[in-house]
């Protein structure tokens, strides 16, 4: 009886020691720093993307969760500085999207967790050792963009057989964009294209551009990711309708808002894959131990409104091979 008495006695101590600790971690709020360059704030679609993914698996916003938003508005230049004050804020994880916030992120800690939530080459531009074990405190997801250039340049010339000059408006700030155009200059050698580059850093370099790429009179146009673009989207979309130019776009919520095409992982299926990064995270598994996925599906989008729009006919066999096609 005694015995029993004492060993009752222990657990009821150790039941109150242990308690309140448990109380306080199952009351922890954890705070997620979300990081763009581009306009995505609160009330973006990609911010949704992440809150949803999050909600899927049990972080309420309010409740056990919080989030603190830095994005860089197109100035890329604001990124160290908008890195280093989520670090000032001592978030639990960062979920960097895009190649930019990542490497502004990585640089301004090596604690704190990060989390790619898009990007074009992990490993080619030194945020991962590897993909399989990426060896600091950045893991998440990968776009393989660069490797799927190609394809998008094949795509362009099954629409225009007889194109032979392709323009590709790049940020040249942005990582990455070098390793796009040495994937889009092999496939456009592979099909006689002559390939010209145009460059615009802040949006009043745009207009000038498109005056540069009518003079280049060029057959197609190629645009690459960059938050810039993404930010002055319609204005681009706008001056590449004037010239009636067939516009392949980095992602398809260029191609909702009246682009002509895409062929692209999904970037909100990106973003919001990612929760399950934060989520392992922060259930104690370090960075390093989790692999870098890669995406299995990519969508090819038509807008066939754009099309009509700058007089285009798109070939049959490539219209059955879409995705999606926007009516």
């Amino acid at each position: 009886m005694r015995k029993s008495a004492v060993r009752l006695a222990l657990c009821a101590i150790l039941l109150a020691l242990c308690g309140p600790a448990h109380a306080q971690q199952m009351g922890k709020v954890y705070r997620i720093g979300y990081f763009a360059g581009g306009a995505a704030g609160p009330s973006s679609p990609r911010a949704e993307a992440l809150r949803r993914g999050l909600l899927e698996l049990g972080y309420v916003e309010g409740k056990n969760i919080t989030f603190v938003y830095q994005t860089a508005e197109g100035r890329l230049g604001l990124l160290p500085d908008l890195a280093a004050e989520l670090v000032r804020l001592k978030v639990d994880v960062i979920v960097a999207v895009g190649d930019g916030p990542i490497t502004a992120a990585r640089q301004a800690t090596n604690t704190i967790p990060v989390v790619m939530a898009a990007s074009n080459d992990p490993v080619g531009l030194g945020h991962v050792v590897s993909l399989a074990k990426p060896g600091g405190n950045v893991t998440g997801l990968s776009t393989i963009s660069s490797e799927l250039v190609g394809k998008r340049v094949e795509l362009l010339k099954e629409i225009i057989p007889r194109a032979s000059r392709l323009a590709v408006l790049r940020d040249p700030r942005n990582p990455g964009t070098a390793l796009h155009l040495k994937e889009i200059e092999l496939a456009g050698r592979a099909l006689g294209l002559l390939i010209r580059s145009f460059e615009a850093r802040s949006a009043g370099e745009i207009e000038p551009v498109f005056r540069a790429v009518a003079k280049y009179r060029t057959d197609v146009l190629l645009i690459l990711p960059g938050a810039l673009f993404g930010i002055h989207s319609k204005q681009i979309l706008n001056s590449a309708a004037k010239l009636r130019i067939p516009t392949m776009h980095p992602h398809e919520e260029w191609v909702l808002d009246g682009g002509l095409m895409t062929y692209d992982a999904n970037i909100f299926a990106l973003i919001r894959r990612a929760a399950t990064y934060v989520d392992k995270i922060l259930k104690g598994t370090q960075p390093s131990e989790l692999p870098v996925e890669q995406p299995i599906k990519f969508d090819f989008v038509i807008n066939l409104k754009a099309a009509k729009q700058i007089g285009l006919t798109i070939p049959p066999n490539v219209l059955a091979r879409a995705d999606r096609v926007i009516r």
